[in-house]
């Protein structure tokens, strides 16, 4: 790989009607989720039929994609939400993903910059993201980034992530 990919690196805004930017979608967000630190399976037949099309409705979804050349290789994924204690908006990523063989040099740096720099546009107070504990590399990245550990008191600890299926 050569050392200076990122500077051939083109990070794109997901026009989610665009033939083309759906498939390179889709194609990322499959292989990230086939990752053991994705969802460990491919994305189902029925979520490919209709995600553009559902993100295309969904107010506040944004999406940017990486390309060499004509190869998307990350996706970055985020949805406007709203601070309640800074009255503002903030930026939610979803997901980020590099397509193997790409990690590691900066492509998912540029996807964060591209999200940020959209964010910063909207007037949102700050970015938000979750990451596995165990996905030692992302949170690296992350942390180098600027990311922090989500605290309002030192003595209450950190925020946790939680979910309940519907």
């Amino acid at each position: 790989m050569m050392t200076g990919l990122t500077s051939m690196i083109e990070t794109r805004l997901v026009n989610y009607q665009d033939p083309a930017d759906r498939e390179a979608l889709l194609h990322v967000l499959d292989i990230y989720s086939r990752d053991p630190m994705g969802a460990g399976e491919p994305l189902d037949a029925e979520v490919k039929s209709r995600l553009c099309d559902d993100l295309a409705r969904f107010p506040g979804a944004v999406s940017f994609l990486a390309w060499s050349e004509d190869d998307a290789i990350g996706l970055i994924n985020g949805f406007l939400g709203y601070s309640t204690f800074k009255a503002r908006p903030l930026m939610n990523i979803h997901d980020i993903a590099v397509v193997p063989g790409f990690r590691g040099f900066g492509v998912g740096r540029q996807l964060l910059q591209a999200m940020q720099a959209h964010a910063d546009r909207q007037g949102c107070c700050k970015l938000t993201l979750e990451v596995l504990s165990g996905n030692q590399p992302a949170r690296q990245a992350y942390l180098k980034f600027g990311f922090e550990d989500y605290t309002l008191d030192p003595t209450a600890g950190t925020a946790m992530f939680m979910q309940k299926w519907l």
